[in-house]
């Protein structure tokens, strides 16, 4: 059981909890992308398609076991090869993309269920994963998307599961934004990513700086992890909605 021994899954409480971080909301206008950013429009442009190749052999589609049937996702489930073999034989970095983590489900599941937090709006999608909560924000009528994962594995991922739901491909930034410049946006979402206390410091400096320079409003999407619900952002954030998640893939 590679994946349950040789990659860590985090514990996880049984409940996923939406929140808003502070509460500030200004309209802002929908400036391009800025030039530094490596924005990829369609699949070819990741890395090759040997990976596609490789991803599609070695997941499996599916929209069932979780709160989103309308998404399909290519994800890693026990009847794919490496849920079961050595996770030293997975050729690529570890695949926390091909898990619908509940923090994501739960954003996602909100996104869906409230279109119009989104509608019309520009959006980023930190530590995007698997591209779900991006698709969402996209079926729900986003105007600007941009999802973002440092493994640009996952950006692979996002592609296919775009063309899984028939959605044209969404820009995608493969680097750590956290070290960037401030982008304007209306909304950043972020599912699962409190899992360790260093990064978490990381994460609340940095979107307390985005909403104070663009009054950005930010949804979080969490299980209950230690390094969340112990951590001082919980002096800023507002719980709208709490949701049970299904994580055991199908």
């Amino acid at each position: 059981m590679a994946l349950r021994r040789g990659w860590m899954l985090f514990p996880l409480p049984f409940c996923s909890f939406v929140c808003i971080f502070l509460k500030t909301l200004r309209s802002s206008s929908y400036a391009s992308f800025p030039r530094r950013y490596s924005l990829y429009q369609t699949s070819r442009n990741i890395l090759g398609p040997e990976v596609q190749t490789f991803l599609e052999e070695n997941t499996e589609v599916t929209n069932s076991g979780n709160l989103t049937p309308e998404i399909q996702l290519r994800l890693l489930t026990p009847r794919c090869r490496f849920w079961w073999e050595r996770a030293d034989l997975w050729p690529y970095s570890d695949p926390y993309w091909a898990i619908y983590w509940p923090g994501g489900q739960a954003l996602s599941r909100y996104l869906l269920d409230n279109p119009d937090i989104v509608r019309g709006r520009s959006l980023l999608d930190l530590g995007s994963g698997c591209g779900a909560t991006a698709i969402a924000a996209k079926m729900s009528g986003a105007l600007r998307i941009l999802a973002n994962d440092v493994d640009p594995i996952a950006g692979v991922a996002t592609l296919l599961n775009c063309k899984l739901n028939k959605l044209d491909p969404l820009p995608i930034l493969t680097e750590n934004i956290l070290d960037s410049e401030l982008d304007k946006w209306e909304l950043i979402v972020l599912g699962d990513m409190f899992y360790d206390e260093d990064l978490s410091d990381r994460l609340l400096q940095w979107l307390r700086k985005s909403i104070w320079t663009h009054g950005t409003k930010v949804l979080i999407g969490d299980p209950g992890r230690p390094q969340f619900c112990g951590h001082n952002i919980q002096n800023h954030l507002q719980k709208i909605i709490k949701r049970t998640a299904r994580f055991h893939p199908a």
